[in-house]
């Protein structure tokens, strides 16, 4: 049996953002999102989460990308080993707020895949099990076909296979669950309905989290910290089209979100 989890990264980053992922999972495919407790448009998306108790809400943890926090990952690297960041205290802080706020989140993940970074993990693994929060994102795609991703994609998505192990055991020693699969982030932000309807139609058995961006790109994406903007649109019209839900039932693959599995 293949189950597919839709979960759109990004909840609460702006309000066209949010509109687009209510629209995804209310026309289209999408079951799943994480909600930035950062984000600028987080009472937004609280607000649209409660109209909307079907989506499956978790957090989307953020330690870079925008102040305080450090610009790029490189950054954060360095900030971490230089003990300048109090991993723990932050990202409990942000799941806090989701629980302040009346949400109860289903699932873990992290800005930019920072918890593929020891610390982060370690840090991400202990409020996974402190706040009973089941799952965490495993972030190692599944092979795709030749030529569906960009060779650096393929070369930075090889590369993170390489701490899979430790970061497997870390999460099994906290209880942690995780989906057997994982897609998305190869083609995040290049992806159409033709690639969806063909990455679908490769599904292995089990279950997979497909990771997506979906948006409408209006001012407010486009004056953001960002370089996910028009793109959030085409994903958003792949997972609306038509021979997207139409390939599920050909593929015989089940739509579900983290409460269902």
């Amino acid at each position: 049996m293949r189950k597919l989890v839709v979960n759109a990264d990004d909840f609460g980053f702006t309000h066209d953002v949010n509109r687009g992922i209510i629209e995804a999972h209310q026309k289209g495919i999408l079951t799943a999102a994480t909600l930035m407790a950062t984000g600028e448009a987080f009472d937004d998306a609280v607000r649209l989460a409660k109209a909307n108790p079907s989506l499956d809400v978790g957090c989307h943890l953020v330690l870079v990308g925008a102040p305080p926090f450090p610009a790029t990952v490189l950054q954060l690297t360095r900030a971490v080993v230089l003990g300048r960041i109090r991993i723990y205290k932050e990202l409990a802080a942000q799941v806090q707020r989701m629980l302040d706020a009346g949400l109860n989140p289903s699932h873990l993940d992290t800005h930019k895949h920072t918890h593929l970074l020891p610390p982060v993990l370690a840090a991400v693994a202990r409020i996974s099990e402190e706040y009973r929060i089941p799952w965490v994102r495993r972030p190692f795609d599944f092979p795709l076909q030749p030529g569906s991703a960009g060779w650096t994609k393929r070369i930075v998505s090889s590369a993170f296979r390489l701490v899979r192990g430790r970061f497997e055991r870390v999460l099994a020693s906290h209880g942690c669950r995780s989906t057997d699969h994982f897609a998305g982030f190869q083609i995040t932000g290049c992806f159409d309905a033709a690639a969806l309807v063909a990455l679908i139609r490769a599904l292995p058995e089990g279950s997979t989290e497909f990771m997506c961006h979906p948006g409408f790109c209006t001012e407010e994406l486009r004056a953001a910290n960002t370089r996910l903007k028009e793109s959030r649109e085409q994903e958003l019209r792949a997972l609306t089209a038509p021979e997207t839900r139409s390939a599920l039932g050909d593929a015989g693959v089940e739509l579900v979100t983290y409460r269902d599995l």
